[in-house]
């Protein structure tokens, strides 16, 4: 089972990831924003984060770079997941680094697949 960190300043949105992926058997960190995110990530060794996007303070684009150019971050898989989903939403967030992009709302399904794919 993986380690999974949640990133999202939306509650209710970080509560269902949590359930969806406990229920799978799942260890959870969540995260209501980005501060010190990479600090908590190279402590942590999460398997992979799931990233929010628009979030207060820092955005995770921002945040996104900073782990990718991290060292001791750099190697964590980060999936982004956001209501912003249009095409180039998604390829920006590829360029700044995401493993892939999960738009909400999504299923249990999809989210439970993307875990799989990419917790070491």
């Amino acid at each position: 089972m993986a380690k999974v960190m949640v990133v999202d300043d939306a509650y209710s949105d970080l509560k269902v990831i949590e359930n969806i992926l406990q229920s799978a058997g799942h260890q959870v960190l969540t995260f209501l924003d980005g501060d010190q995110l990479e600090d908590k990530v190279a402590t942590e060794r999460p398997d992979m984060v799931l990233l929010d996007i628009i979030m207060p303070k820092r955005n995770g684009y921002e945040i996104l770079r900073n782990l990718k150019k991290d060292e001791r971050t750099k190697a964590t898989p980060v999936v982004v997941v956001s209501s912003r989903n249009q095409a180039s939403d998604i390829a920006w967030g590829r360029r700044q680094g995401a493993n892939d992009y999960l738009p909400k709302p999504f299923t249990s399904e999809q989210l439970l697949k993307v875990v799989e794919q990419f917790a070491r």
